[in-house]
């Protein structure tokens, strides 16, 4: 057969040439989605160090506890250890939690509160160590002095930012090669990779934490950022826990009540429900008893995307990088994953020592998470 110049597969000149039917596209069969990235969305400005701080301040407290069981008379005793003297001034009126009485504080010892029993006529009440006291106002006397100042001290939080890296490395014969489903190898392999770290991101926003010692960072000790689940300590809770509704299967008595405790907590607004996929199936059947279809209706619906209680609207976010077990109550608005200046993801271009082109996939991210008591978690739930 005659030189022609082409490349062919063929078994003689007269038969037509053969070629593969392949599609001319790649499918992505690993999930990459960032639902909760998604849902926060790109940050107003960029962390300027590798320790991002913020600021962060409470007004004074006007709750405290009985910290006293030696009562001689529990409903009589107008002397009773608390907590924190310092939280109290001559007139306040308090309360027990769950009680009618009202008492007024009259004189203050360190910790030592003298009180008025059964004040405004009500009925006096038994007293009990760890009895919640709520400290309902000051009366202040008509010409008196100014009472000596209190304030709060402004505290510094911070997170560390953490680096993200992923080598891009094609031959000089991939790259001059015809591809299936794509025109340019390299510029496949950058996305690719992209996407893999992007989808670490979120996974590090949740689950991450930061090494004990040395968490800046050194030539042998990994920065890393504080996840979601890390920073958090005020309202956690879990299934068993004293007071927590019962049972392991995730409900609405569940949800509310964290709700409920982060609303007492904090002025937060949680507004995000973050689940995997086995609760995410729970919170879809908190409704399904009371489900009504028509004779003629052809769909099925089984889906929960918004949950609306007493203390907010909350978008319900699946993600697969949240622990089955588990479930996060957040407050978008004092979250950000923020980039360090100059440093959201890029490419860098790098010298190539022999027939391939190279490159580094480069990102440096932290997570900014303000008044962890906004935010709650639940953990321990039924997974089967």
């Amino acid at each position: 057969m005659a030189f022609t110049g082409k490349a062919t597969y063929s078994a003689g000149t007269t038969l037509p040439e053969l070629a593969e039917d392949v599609s001319d596209l790649v499918g992505i069969v690993s999930p990459y989605e960032t639902p909760l990235l998604n849902a926060l969305g790109d940050p107003v400005r960029e962390a300027t160090s590798t320790h991002h701080e913020w600021l962060e301040d409470e007004l004074l407290p006007n709750k405290d506890a009985v910290n006293d069981s030696t009562f001689s008379d529990p409903s009589a005793d107008t002397d009773f250890v608390v907590d924190n003297g310092s939280r109290f001034r001559i007139g306040d009126q308090i309360q027990i939690e769950g009680s009618e009485e009202l008492m007024l504080v009259t004189g203050i010892s360190t910790n030592t509160l003298t009180v008025v029993r059964s004040y405004a006529g009500t009925t006096a009440e038994n007293l009990a160590d760890n009895q919640v006291i709520n400290i309902i106002g000051n009366a202040a006397l008509e010409g008196d002095d100014k009472p000596n100042a209190r304030f709060t001290s402004r505290s510094r939080c911070g997170n560390y930012t953490q680096i993200f890296t992923a080598t891009v490395e094609v031959s000089g014969s991939d790259l001059a090669a015809s591809q299936l489903g794509l025109a340019d190898e390299m510029d496949n392999q950058k996305q690719s990779r992209l996407r893999e770290l992007v989808r670490d991101l979120e996974n590090t926003v949740i689950n991450a934490g930061q090494p004990s010692s040395n968490p800046e960072g050194s030539g042998s000790v990994r920065r890393s950022m504080k996840g979601i689940i890390q920073h958090l300590s005020t309202n956690i809770f879990h299934t068993g826990d004293s007071g927590f509704p019962s049972g392991s299967d995730l409900d609405e008595a569940k949800i509310n009540y964290v709700l409920r405790k982060i609303w007492e907590n904090s002025s937060g607004k949680v507004d995000l429900i973050v689940v995997g996929g086995f609760q995410k199936r729970k919170i879809n059947a908190f409704c399904s008893d009371s489900r009504a279809y028509g004779a003629n209706d052809t769909t099925f619906t089984d889906m929960i995307s918004i949950y609306e209680s007493d203390f907010g609207m909350c978008r319900i976010v699946t993600t697969r990088w949240m622990q089955q077990d588990a479930v996060l109550l957040l407050d978008s608005s004092r979250i950000n994953v923020l980039p360090l200046a100059g440093r959201s993801f890029h490419f860098k271009p790098l010298a190539s020592s022999g027939d391939y082109e190279c490159g580094e996939l480069i990102g440096e991210y932290t997570l900014e998470l303000k008044n962890e008591a906004a935010h709650g978690l639940i953990r321990d739930l039924s997974t089967s």
